[in-house]
């Protein structure tokens, strides 16, 4: 990935995180981009100090502006190779309950803020006749989840979008891609009761959780020229939770 510049968004922590720092190992210039701007510089500094290149970028992914005005700032220092659209929220709660408001946020970054990232980085990559796009789903946009309504309905429609951009830009040897990772050691399920995480291994055929790395790790195959001749898939990292 040597003289690629990947874009990964939410990547200021988790899975991101994990994105971020490999896609770095791999010889890629990372922008580490998410509404943290603290973190966004540690993780931008942990980079630099193990060799890599990366800038930390601020973007705040329910705003249409701050996306066009992130992507134009990163622009301005040359064309984006990888777009990792990495930045997911929850706002769990029963459908009957649901505040239209807690669907709506939830939509605006995990969906609509993926498209409108997509969009920004198209035109380069279609004129560059090269480019990777790697979004982030999740199992239960698959196989659905209880009192996750929105959550599950922002990650199924990324597996849409995932497959309508591939077929759009496939002619300009751009590719499009998902990850859909399952039950993953964060600092969100690393909050939950002790019985909760048991309760969840014991749906996964490996029996464990697994690790960002893990996610990493397919998100740099999808961005590598090994993965040119895969468009409009998805990569399921679940341990065999869904098969």
């Amino acid at each position: 990935m040597t003289n690629r510049t990947a874009f990964v968004t939410g990547a200021s922590r988790g899975i991101g995180r994990a994105i971020a720092h490999t896609l770095a190992h791999a010889g890629a210039r990372v922008i580490v981009a998410s509404n943290e701007r603290e973190n966004n510089d540690i993780v931008a500094g942990e980079i630099r100090a193990a060799g890599g290149q990366a800038t930390p970028l601020f973007i705040d992914m329910t705003s249409q502006d701050s996306i066009k005005e992130a992507f134009a700032a990163a622009l301005k220092e040359g064309r984006i190779d990888i777009l990792v659209n990495n930045a997911g929220v929850t706002k769990d709660g029963f459908a009957v309950r649901m505040k239209k408001e807690d669907w709506d946020f939830v939509l605006s970054i995990n969906l609509t803020g993926a498209f409108l990232a997509c969009q920004q980085v198209l035109p380069g990559m279609m004129k560059e006749r090269w480019g990777r796009i790697v979004n982030i789903a999740s199992v239960v946009g698959q196989m659905g989840n209880a009192s996750q309504a929105n959550y599950v309905s922002s990650k199924a429609g990324i597996i849409g979008l995932t497959k309508a951009l591939a077929r759009e830009v496939a002619g300009r040897n751009v590719t499009v891609n998902a990850v859909a990772p399952g039950f993953i050691e964060t600092d969100m399920t690393a909050k939950l009761p002790q019985e909760v995480k048991d309760a969840m291994a014991a749906q996964i055929a490996l029996k464990r959780f697994g690790k960002p790395e893990d996610v990493a790790a397919a998100v740099k195959f999808l961005a590598s020229d090994d993965a040119a001749y895969i468009t409009g898939n998805v990569i399921n990292v679940n341990g065999g939770m869904y098969m």
